[in-house]
């Protein structure tokens, strides 16, 4: 029976989210029968569930939603970002059955399907207010019966947590390979429509890469081929690219050393751009350093100012670490965007070499599609270069 309609299931609430210091939050299972340990974080945004989902740099996290509803468009497979869920659990307040022409699948069916706990009847605006304040923490799904709350306290405690944690060897490719070589996938989800004509080639590095991030290119004229995480610099000039591209992922950027040592390579050997994880890394490449967010950006609401421009732009996010812009050496680079709720650094470019970055997702598109000249521009760096 599903957990829509199972009264005493929502009645008894006894499936749980264990704090690390001993909070219980009790709710009822509309996901897999697994139990899961991870981050909890949340998202402000009021739909896009499904692109939160499938988006790779949400492995090892589990995320609450801070919309009460959800589950009303239902899941469809062209809306996907990925291959598969990364995520380590999910939780709402409610749980609702799909209402949507677009709909195949119910959210709790892909959650099962998938093997990702999901919860539902949380207090979700008290979970929320406490990591406001206090900040993301480490937590544990039970939803099995297997794990009692002290021993799920004592899990979440002992688990190792995000930082110092090299997650995008875990979600990345196993192998290179070309993205949408038939130009089947860069269409508008299944709307026939002309594509340009791909005479640029980008080789993108998936850290936990996002398949709207590869339509968005090759909706700008780029062919894309896409390699593994910790593909070096040598191997990537090898496939002698008009551009490079850093890729979003999860968990801590100053772990992906590898992806470090490659960015500071390949910096003035091709124009380069970079989303979010590969914001972060571009910007220790050029000699800055990483802190963590309090609570991090989550969400698809937060306003971003040019400095260039003083343009505001509304913008979809989502990192828990960011670039300290006090390491960053004024003289290399230059910070061009800043976050308007927090000062934090937001976009940075090379003054002496081809290459910007940004904190932001441009091809997320929640409503505005503020940033998504950004792909334009990465043809001009390259086409400058």
């Amino acid at each position: 029976m599903s957990a829509q309609w199972n009264w005493r299931a929502r009645r008894d609430k006894n499936a749980f989210l264990a704090s690390e210091d001993g909070t219980i939050y009790r709710g009822y299972s509309v996901g897999a029968a697994a139990d899961r340990v991870g981050e909890v974080i949340f998202n402000t945004g009021m739909s896009g569930y499904q692109e939160i989902l499938s988006d790779p740099s949400y492995s090892g996290q589990i995320v609450t939603m801070t919309y009460p509803e959800i589950g009303n468009t239902g899941i469809n497979r062209e809306d996907m970002e990925s291959a598969r869920l990364f995520l380590s659990g999910f939780v709402m307040h409610e749980e609702n059955l799909p209402s949507n022409w677009r709909s195949d699948q119910t959210l709790g069916d892909c959650l099962i399907d998938a093997g990702v706990p999901g919860l539902a009847g949380i207090d979700t605006r008290a979970l929320t207010s406490r990591m406001r304040d206090e900040g993301s923490f480490k937590g544990f799904i039970s939803v099995t019966g297997h794990v009692d709350e002290e021993e799920a306290v004592r899990r979440a405690r002992e688990w190792e947590g995000l930082d110092g944690q090299d997650y995008a060897s875990r979600v990345t490719c196993a192998e290179p390979y070309a993205w949408d070589e038939n130009d089947e996938l860069s269409r508008s989800w299944g709307i026939a429509d002309e594509l340009p004509e791909a005479d640029l080639h980008v080789v993108a590095y998936d850290f936990g890469i996002k398949w709207n991030i590869l339509r968005s290119m090759r909706r700008n004229g780029m062919r894309v081929t896409v390699v593994p995480a910790t593909t070096s610099a040598e191997d990537v000039l090898a496939h002698s690219p008009d551009g490079v591209f850093f890729s979003n992922g999860p968990a801590d950027p100053d772990a992906v050393r590898y992806a470090i040592d490659a960015a500071r390579d390949l910096i003035g050997k091709a124009p380069i751009m970079g989303i979010c994880l590969g914001h972060q890394i571009l910007g220790i490449a050029a000699g800055g350093s990483r802190f963590r967010l309090k609570f991090g950006h989550h969400g698809c609401n937060h306003p971003v100012k040019d400095r260039r421009t003083e343009a505001v732009e509304i913008t979809s996010q989502n990192h828990n670490f960011a670039v300290d812009q006090a390491s960053l050496d004024s003289a290399v680079v230059d910070v061009t965007h800043i976050n308007l709720n927090d000062q934090t650094v937001e976009g940075i470019e090379h003054r002496k070499e081809p290459m910007f970055a940004m904190q932001y997702h441009p091809e997320s598109s929640p409503g505005p599609h503020d940033p998504y000249y950004l792909f334009k521009r990465f043809r001009e760096l390259i086409a400058h270069a």
